[in-house]
């Protein structure tokens, strides 16, 4: 399952996921066996290759002919592409998707292999051994199209909230796959409504992008987390031989922006009530079936929440759909955490970053539940290379996308410089956790510095980490830390002193479930977990998920 609704109607398609592949490692000793493995999967979850770092090969045979292209939604976490033996597309970046096009391929069977690589090295600076598990396979879908002369990219849709109403501007991405020239048209509807038809003209194997005015939606309903209303936005590309090809996606009427120290969600100022959350599962990796996806979401608007922070990279587009369909807010961000000046200085850095928020940005720009683009958690944003490199990062959001919020979840307390770029504000803080100040002193003398001391004066603020761990059936009247008891005390005092913050736009806990960390974080993290989840990982409730219940639905989405 790729989507929750049909992306093409002219288009063939056919999903090679949701199959067996055949399956085997690279390089190691012995003989390399050759099992049949589910994809998407991780393959950490077969016996042979639980704690496995280095390459492997997925294949499986596939009919085509003519133009053809292949879209792989997540390859953990280099992937290099072969066709019938021949190398055809690389990609790095577990977390967003690529695509390979070949034109004028033979009639007949052919061999798909998939080489993927999970192992760390000089040339990633993104995937690093890290406070999460980096898992290793084809995570997410597979899919295999048929194209003509010209295919449709992509469409971008973006609603404007004016004083009569809605409209809304699309823009569409054409490429000529032929050598000649290419004159049509691209027809746009919304729902069952006529949007716009587009003149277009490329030269041969040209591609280029097509933009409507902003254009009156007087039939449009607003999505909110209240009334998530979803339309479908159909292009179609027609030549003089008729419609040649099309595109769905779905898309949703609904303002974000930022006004003063307050986040307005179609001009109502916005509360969150939020979980971070990781996709893992101890069944599954990171490769969550439709069904985990479901469950999560119902324990999540079960606890009251109204919003996800998608931690530390792009999430499965199938999740985000779900949160489109469910009216919960996603804080969407770029691959990367923790990382030190040194890390950052990398010289693969600043391409992979941008790559992958280009990818993040091209493929989710049009869901109504990202509300905000993130960047860089926890790196360094004290240091004046840091400071370029933040600065480089929210530009290209802007140039992608000049109409969501930005902003990054700092750790540096008092000492961040990068807090004048984002229009709001984040920070994680751990008190009754990793220091013993008091929440509300600690919080207080955080919110003053940046109001009166920092380039962030005046921004919406975010508290986008707050929690602490507790081991899933630890219980002790002593209270200490690791019992679900102590969680329960903490989180009390946590929730109290953010809510009663004024200023503060909301928070996200850290974190929705318990999750596996790379083997090297053992020493700080018992059962090579982080155990700070409301849920542990197989969803069981903690003590705690009744605290933050309690504190999540006694408010509401707005202040």
């Amino acid at each position: 399952m790729i989507r929750t609704f049909e992306t093409h109607k002219i288009r063939k398609t056919a999903e090679l996921s949701s199959a067996l592949w055949n399956f085997h490692t690279i390089g190691t000793q012995g003989e390399e066996a050759v099992i049949q493995a589910p994809v998407p999967g991780c393959w950490e979850n077969y016996p042979d290759t639980v704690s496995y770092r280095g390459q492997a090969s997925y294949s499986r045979e596939f009919e085509a002919k003519g133009n053809i292209r292949l879209e792989f939604k997540g390859v953990s976490h280099t992937a290099s592409v072969l066709v019938d033996g021949k190398p055809v597309g690389s990609h790095y970046n577990a977390y967003t998707p690529f695509d390979v096009v070949l034109k004028d391929i033979r009639p007949g069977i052919h061999q798909l292999e998939v080489i993927a690589d999970n192992s760390f090295g000089p040339d990633s600076a993104l995937h690093v051994p890290n406070d999460y598990q980096s898992y290793g396979g084809i995570s997410r879908g597979v899919v295999l199209e048929e194209l003509g002369e010209a295919y449709l990219s992509w469409i971008h849709f973006t609603p404007f909230l004016r004083k009569d109403g809605w409209y809304g501007k699309a823009e569409i991405r054409v490429r000529n796959l032929s050598s000649g020239r290419l004159d049509g048209s691209v027809e746009v509807e919304i729902g069952k409504n006529s949007f716009a038809v587009l003149p277009i003209v490329l030269e041969g194997e040209e591609e280029k992008s097509f933009s409507t005015e902003e254009l009156p939606c007087p039939w449009a309903e607003c999505w909110s987390p209240e009334s998530p209303v979803l339309y479908l936005i159909t292009a179609v590309l027609r030549t003089a031989d008729g419609a040649a090809d099309d595109i769905i996606d779905r898309v949703g009427f609904r303002e974000i922006r930022t006004e003063g120290k307050d986040i307005l969600l179609n001009g109502r100022k916005l509360r969150i009530k939020g979980f971070c959350r990781h996709e893992d599962h101890p069944q599954f990796g990171c490769a969550l079936p439709f069904s985990a996806m479901q469950h999560d979401l119902m324990l999540i608007k079960d606890l009251g929440a109204n919003s996800i922070r998608t931690v530390h990279y792009p999430n499965d587009e199938l999740f985000l759909d779900l949160c489109d369909e469910q009216g919960i807010l996603v804080w969407e961000e770029n691959h990367a955490r923790g990382l030190s000046e040194e890390n950052m200085r990398n010289p693969h850095f600043k391409q992979q970053c941008g790559d992958c928020i280009r990818e993040m940005i091209t493929a989710h720009y049009n869901h109504p539940s990202i509300y905000i683009w993130g960047i860089l958690n926890e790196c360094a944003s004290d240091t004046e290379y840091g400071r370029e490199c933040y600065s480089e990062q929210y530009e290209l959001i802007k140039s992608l996308d000049p109409y969501r919020p930005r902003s990054s979840a700092s750790c540096r307390f008092k000492t961040d410089i990068c807090l004048g770029y984002p229009e709001v504000v984040s920070y994680n803080i751990y008190p009754k956790w990793y220091h013993d100040v008091p929440v509300e002193d600690y919080l207080d003398e955080l919110y003053q510095w940046i109001q009166n001391e920092s380039e962030g004066t005046g921004k919406p603020f975010l508290i986008t980490e707050i929690g602490a761990g507790a081991i899933y059936g630890y219980r002790t009247p002593a209270h200490v830390k690791w019992s679900e008891e102590y969680q329960v005390q903490a989180l009390k005092e946590q929730l109290q002193a953010v809510f009663s913050r004024e200023g503060c736009s909301g928070v996200y806990i850290w974190q929705f479930c318990d999750v596996r960390v790379c083997d090297s974080w053992f020493g700080s993290r018992p059962r090579t977990m982080n155990n700070k989840g409301i849920v542990d990982e197989y969803r069981r409730p903690k003590l705690a998920y009744e605290v933050v219940k309690d504190s999540y639905r006694s408010l509401g989405n707005y202040f």
